[in-house]
């Protein structure tokens, strides 16, 4: 026990140094949180026993640059240069005003919200979604005065949506495959537990919209400059992937703010560095923590989760309990909920198999919780993205995040009282 409480401290390093002295100071900007995953990451080398100080650094290294991180850095430099050159050239503008055209502003909370859920359903990916709707949520927030955070968030909620259950979603693959059941089954069931907290989280967002009032003045759309957002979104939509999706985004941006006047070529070309420069921070963060999640799984703090975890188990509630639990603490370890289901399906499936646990109830467990908890840890790459495109701390989104919370409520729900009724 001694040894996995130890594989585990960083994380508690990093808590007690970012969130609990944030808190303490009262302001969540006071401790960077590239400052708090250095010392976390110094502290995660220095308590790794048995191995020579370069094989420890070493270890480190393959977690921040793995092929998941690398397509994730990929991604947020394209996202970056996509934004700024489109903020630039009056891209974001131009859709800001249609969206304030198209809708009254009390409906601009949910709208948001169903596009975003209409969105990654379609396009199955949550970092996709946010990539396309957090500028104009943006937007829109300081266009109505608006908090940017909760806007911010209503998009981040949203894409959670899809991810969940979306056919070609990472997560509903994995978790399907690793329980042995049908895409089509587990899409039923996951159904049942999450488009009700889907649809109360939508009806507080129109209460919440009666708030929202229209800025006195809105200017016209500029229609060729709606382009690259409308190509953007459809190409998404239509399966394209998501790096294809942003180079695509850039290259119609550079033609139409050069056709417009918008820029020439060099202000083009600074637009674009200047965008990913500012997802420098981003970029630290998710490598350093990338590192730290790999020195903890290196040290079995995953292994030790697992086992504590499937000890004391009784009954078939207890069984779906410790699945959810499981990946949720497996994804707080390693910020990614595709992996994490992969880690402990297997687990899930003996678990299930040897409790009477429906095997569609389990996948959208392992899911649901999955995407519970990704939703709403700081260091995820969602909010990471979300919080870089907005100009935020990604913690002062959370609060925000009544989707998350939403899910994670109606799936402890649904193994309390046992529903639904035919799979539990």
């Amino acid at each position: 026990m001694k040894k996995g409480l130890i594989a585990l401290s960083p994380l508690g390093v990093f808590i007690i140094l970012y969130l609990v002295t944030s808190i303490i100071a009262g302001d969540f900007y006071k401790v960077p949180i590239t400052v708090a995953f250095m010392v976390s990451s110094i502290y995660a080398i220095l308590i790794h026993q048995g191995r020579p100080l370069k094989e420890r650094i070493d270890t480190f290294s393959s977690g921040a640059a793995g092929g998941q991180m690398m397509l994730m850095i990929w991604i947020f430099v394209l996202a970056g240069a996509f934004a700024n050159s489109a903020k630039v050239m009056g891209s974001i503008d131009a859709t800001v005003n249609l969206t304030l055209v198209c809708l009254p502003p009390q409906m601009l909370l949910a709208g948001l919200f169903v596009a975003a859920c209409f969105i990654s359903l379609s396009i199955g990916t949550s970092v996709g979604t946010i990539v396309a709707l957090t500028p104009i949520a943006a937007g829109v927030a300081q266009q109505t005065g608006t908090d940017v955070a909760m806007m911010t968030a209503v998009v981040v909620g949203g894409s959670f949506f899809g991810d969940n259950l979306s056919f070609i979603s990472d997560t509903t693959i994995v978790a399907t495959s690793t329980q042995g059941c049908r895409l089509s089954d587990k899409f039923r069931v996951n159904s049942f537990i999450v488009v009700p907290a889907a649809l109360i989280v939508c009806i507080i967002y129109i209460f919440m919209g009666s708030e929202v009032h229209a800025p006195q003045q809105i200017n016209n759309v500029e229609w060729t400059k709606v382009i690259p957002y409308f190509v953007v979104l459809f190409t998404a939509i239509f399966g394209m992937n998501v790096m294809a999706v942003l180079t695509l985004g850039i290259i119609l941006t550079g033609i139409i703010g050069l056709l417009t006047g918008a820029f020439d070529v060099f202000g083009w070309m600074k637009a674009m560095g200047d965008g990913i420069f500012g997802m420098g921070e981003l970029i630290i963060i998710t490598m350093m923590a990338g590192g730290m999640l790999e020195l903890i799984k290196q040290q079995g703090g995953i292994d030790f989760i697992i086992e504590r975890m499937t000890r004391h188990i009784h009954g078939k509630r207890g069984a779906e309990l410790s699945i959810g639990t499981l990946v949720a603490l497996v994804d707080v370890c390693t910020a990614n909920n595709t992996v994490a289901i992969l880690t402990v399906g297997g687990i899930a499936k003996q678990v299930g198999d040897r409790y009477g646990v429906d095997n569609k109830k389990a996948a959208s467990i392992l899911d649901t919780f999955s995407c519970f908890v990704q939703g709403l840890i700081p260091y995820g790459a969602q909010l990471l993205m979300a919080a870089g495109l907005a100009a935020l701390n990604p913690v002062s989104i959370i609060p925000h995040l009544y989707y998350p919370f939403a899910i994670g409520i109606a799936a402890i729900l649904s193994i309390l009282f046992r529903y639904p009724r035919r799979y539990s």
